[in-house]
């Protein structure tokens, strides 16, 4: 399914409204987005931007069910179950099961790739001076602070100058002139890892930035994959089907056939222009830094493009559905490494990655510590700076229910570990970039062999039996309550 394919069906399911009068990217989508998204409005395609030659299309992937719809699921759980089913009986377990059980997942019911000479994203080709992005495409401008336009959503490709693995990542892109987008390639990311082999080797790096790609694949570019898990592989499986891939016009590098429009130029080694500021999806400005940038020396895009971008800010956001989607793919995988999570949530307003709240199977002293420790070792799970740990029986996405347990079942004396690690690099709390402060929280019920040795042990929870909430069920419309008004 491609862009074009997803919008249509976005029509079809009444999930997309077209804004056919003239409408200005430079904040006014901005407002309009943020009013759709507060009412879980529909995905909107502005067809007459005041910027741009073509539609611009926001808040594609805004409600949990457009984010199923993109990756052709009812559920964003189904995912994350056909993932379970796919590595039984034998599940893959320790700290190598998350990549072992990933790869497997991927390989068993996913075509590789496949490269086509027919594309429709090189149906137009311009170079050197005829590229004016400026001009062309509709960049958004969010927010009253921002550095300038960002290309959001375009799908950044590399490879590994020594081994020639390719990245496919999401970074934000920053239009610093007509032909010049600053690569916001933060310190964790493989791109960052692609660009500065090269820039000790002295050598340039090829770069294509691609948008509106094929939806499961602009999901697969966001997914936190282990380095050597494809990206183009992971689409496939999300898809069931392979991805069609094009040699580009003037770097040696692959992208979609499918894309709306793809960027090709070259990093410079050392070369560096300031980034920012940027509203980001923490709902912070970050400062302004040096990043690489690319210089476009060519530009290819279908005769009928589609640019999608994305808003991000303080949640909720459009990156909201893309979060929880990660949310419940990872969820077996994430069991591959610690088998005795449950279930895992992570909040939407602890922008995913500060907070995560899970659930567990206790079977021991101090179990609920080493998960926390467990997690703070897992890939980029490593980043986050809250976990609350609960029992299995508390439902991890009820944060009430959460809240009352961590509020209530939490001696601070003994019950919380304070620990130090890395952060997101776009995190503004932390006194040093890059490193702050980490707690995990025991909201779970406390052994005597924890130390808990009051009289009675754990006290039983409060609850109605069964036979009481049977009786009320049956008699309910016998009381007349509710009837009155």
């Amino acid at each position: 399914m491609d862009l074009q394919d997803f919008v249509a069906a976005l029509e079809r399911d009444r999930d997309l409204a077209r804004v056919r009068v003239p409408v200005d990217p430079h904040l006014e989508v901005s407002g309009i987005v943020a009013r759709t998204l507060a009412e879980q409005g529909p995905a909107l395609l502005f067809e007459n931007p005041t910027r741009g030659r073509m539609p611009l299309l926001l808040n594609a992937f805004g409600t949990q069910r457009r984010m199923a719809r993109a990756l052709g699921v009812d559920s964003l759980d189904e995912i994350g179950e056909r993932i379970a089913d796919l590595l039984k009986p034998e599940l893959p377990r320790g700290v190598g099961g998350f990549k072992d059980a990933l790869g497997k997942a991927a390989q068993l019911r996913t075509l590789p790739p496949r490269t086509t000479k027919a594309a429709p994203c090189q149906e137009i080709v311009l170079r050197g001076a005829d590229i004016d992005l400026e001009a062309l495409l509709p960049g958004v401008l969010a927010w009253p602070e921002d550095g300038g336009v960002f290309l959001n959503l375009g799908l950044t490709h590399t490879k590994h100058p020594e081994t020639g693995a390719r990245n496919l990542g999401m970074y934000r892109l920053q239009l610093q002139d007509p032909r010049t987008v600053s690569l916001h390639w933060q310190i964790h990311k493989d791109s960052t890892n692609h660009a500065s082999v090269a820039e000790r080797r002295g050598e340039r790096l090829p770069v294509a930035i691609a948008f509106g790609c094929p939806p499961a694949v602009t999901y697969a570019a966001s997914a936190p994959l282990p380095a050597d898990i494809d990206e183009y592989l992971f689409a496939g499986f999300l898809g069931r089907e392979r991805v069609e891939l094009v040699d580009c016009v003037s770097v040696p590098l692959q992208v979609p056939a499918a894309s709306q429009v793809v960027l090709e130029g070259w990093v410079e080694p050392g070369d560096r222009l300031p980034e920012g500021p940027f509203g980001d999806h923490t709902g912070f400005y970050t400062p302004v830094e040096p990043f690489p940038f690319v210089r476009v020396e060519t530009l290819t895009m279908r005769t009928d493009p589609i640019y999608q971008s994305i808003i991000v800010g303080r949640p909720p956001q459009e990156d909201g559905p893309i979060g929880k989607a990660t949310e419940r793919i990872f969820l077996p995988l994430i069991r591959m490494t610690v088998p005795e999570i449950v279930d895992y949530d992570l909040p939407e307003a602890g922008v995913f990655h500060n907070c995560v709240i899970v659930s567990i199977d206790k079977r021991f002293p101090k179990h609920a510590q080493k998960v926390m420790n467990a997690i703070w070792g897992a890939g980029l799970m490593s980043l986050s700076k809250l976990i609350v740990v609960v029992d299995a029986d508390c439902d991890v996405h009820d944060y009430a229910e959460v809240a009352w347990r961590a509020f209530g079942n939490v001696d601070y004396a003994h019950d919380v570990l304070h620990s130090v690690g890395p952060v997101d690099h776009l995190d503004h709390a932390s006194y040093e970039q890059f490193f702050g402060g980490k707690l995990g929280v025991d909201a779970t019920r406390k052994l005597p062999t924890e130390g808990y040795r009051r009289d009675g042990g754990w006290p039983t929870e409060c609850v109605l039996d069964d036979d009481t909430l049977a009786l009320v069920d049956r008699r309910w419309r016998e009381y007349g309550i509710g009837r009155r008004r």
